[in-house]
């Protein structure tokens, strides 16, 4: 499984946005330039993370963008879906159909594996994406609960 460019971005903004949490709001172009990514891109994200409630705008003088709740209190699988849509490694969980559909001993089991998959990015909360470093490894394993 591997992140579509979008989803990647956004957790690259978002993480950008943390990192003013707290302080003054910033700007879409404030983002961009800061990410390296292009202004229509974050503008588009922005409008994406501010749909899904990550996100809060204000208009006018002094204006901006910041966080729409606590950094700690946003994760991984937050971002992912606010682009993506539910978290889901295969079609047939989203009701696409299948040739297989009729006789797939497997499908009933997608779920699991999905809640899985969604329980390990909803693990990783954004205060860690916008960490400049990542801890040590050792360290990283003790966050996340893996047993030494």
């Amino acid at each position: 499984m591997r992140l579509s460019s979008m989803a990647d971005y956004a957790v690259v903004t978002m993480s950008a946005a943390a990192r003013h949490c707290g302080h003054a709001r910033v700007s879409a172009a404030q983002l961009a330039a800061e990410t390296g990514l292009p202004a229509p891109t974050v503008q588009k994200l922005v409008s994406k993370l501010s749909a899904a409630g990550l996100i809060k705008s204000v208009r006018g003088a002094g204006g901006g963008f910041k966080l729409a709740r606590p950094a700690a209190a946003i994760t991984l699988a937050d971002i992912v879906e606010a682009v993506e849509g539910p978290i889901a490694i295969t079609a047939c969980i989203d009701g696409h159909d299948c040739g297989l559909e009729s006789g797939c001993a497997v499908r009933p089991h997608w779920p699991i594996v999905n809640e899985a998959l969604r329980g390990a990015l909803a693990g990783v909360p954004l205060t860690r994406l916008a960490l400049l470093q990542p801890p040590p490894l050792q360290m990283q394993d003790q966050i996340l609960g893996v047993p030494a």
